[in-house]
């Protein structure tokens, strides 16, 4: 009996030996938007589980939330939003998931573009600017100190060394925009997500559409954009990877003008797609840019793509196919 007594007190004080030893579970944290996620990860790395909302490719500005969403806040210690309303979804997700997470407006503390059109409204779209980039860092390394400070030296120091990259990636837009021909520094686009790029780095902005997706082309919005092009001569226009094409593609060819390349807008690229990271977004970005408007990047134009080097296929294959046929019936004649 003495030694069962012992044997059962020997297993529960290995037991809680065994619970000491094991790691402490991670701390969940969840991001509306790519561009913040990839920020996450490079501060948090592989200390926490990190959750993204929308996925690649996605468009907050118009995305519809579904159960799944709510079951990652609902699960979320920390919460990342972008905020002024470019996912105007994201408080009633996170007021309906009853999560006990806390949630950090990563735009805190940045002088916020006012619409235009609408009191009270903002571009939200402040990422664009590596400087104001470097705030949204800031507060995302803030809200994981406090979140997990038993990994606050890690963080710190990723935090760092990623600031140092960023750094070095605004210094490089700025010096790459210089190349463009002064007045050929107008950048079109499909909706007005550039404007923080414009005003840091110097180039003139027009997006055909407003600040949010969900707004639609008028004739003033056509107009507006068509004489800005005439005007500056500039020799090419941009479409966005999350945004439909038509429209820009139709613009380019009534006025003339190439499609100079696809930019990374409201999220960051698959893996491959040259923009799989918040740096590489506004990276290719710029050099895209730089390419299309001194006319070193641009061969054969979207459109003329879709109108002329497409039909040509099947006209050459049925030719090959005729010959084919032909050689067939003459030496069957022969024979």
């Amino acid at each position: 009996m003495i030694r069962f007594i012992l044997l059962i007190a020997l297993s529960f004080s290995l037991s809680i030996g065994f619970a000491q030893d094991a790691a402490p579970e991670k701390k969940t944290v969840v991001s509306s938007a790519s561009m913040i996620w990839d920020m996450v990860n490079n501060i948090a790395g592989d200390k926490v589980t990190s959750k993204l909302i929308v996925p690649i490719g996605g468009d907050p500005h118009i995305y519809e939330p579904n159960p799944g969403d709510a079951q990652k806040v609902a699960g979320a210690d920390l919460i990342f939003v972008n905020g002024l309303t470019f996912e105007g979804w994201i408080n009633e997700l996170i007021e309906n998931s009853g999560t006990k997470g806390k949630t950090i407006t990563v735009t805190d503390g940045i002088d916020a573009i006012s619409s235009s059109v609408y009191k009270n409204a903002y571009d939200p779209h402040a990422w664009m600017d590596v400087s104001l980039g470097q705030q949204y860092i800031k507060n995302i390394l803030k809200g994981l100190v406090e979140l997990d400070p038993k990994n606050a030296a890690t963080y710190k120091a990723n935090y760092e060394a990623y600031s140092k990259r960023l750094a070095d990636l605004d210094a490089y837009i700025e010096k790459r925009i210089q190349e463009i021909p002064q007045d050929k520094r107008l950048l079109v686009t499909s909706h007005d997500a550039f404007a923080y790029y414009g005003k840091r780095y110097g180039i003139k902005v027009e997006g055909v559409i407003g600040i949010s997706t969900e707004s639609e082309a008028q004739t003033s919005d056509m107009v507006r954009v068509v004489k800005a092009i005439k005007s500056s001569g500039v020799p090419a226009i941009f479409v966005e990877t999350t945004i439909n094409p038509k429209l820009l593609k139709q613009i380019a060819k009534d006025n003339g003008v190439e499609i100079g390349g696809a930019l990374f807008a409201d999220s960051i690229g698959e893996k491959g797609s040259g923009g799989h990271s918040y740096y590489d977004m506004l990276k290719s970005n710029t050099d895209v840019i730089v390419r299309a408007l001194t006319a070193k990047g641009i061969t054969v134009s979207m459109h003329d793509q879709d109108s002329s080097g497409s039909s040509l296929v099947p006209y050459l294959a049925l030719g090959f196919v005729l010959i084919i046929g032909l050689l067939l019936f003459i030496w069957k004649m022969n024979g």
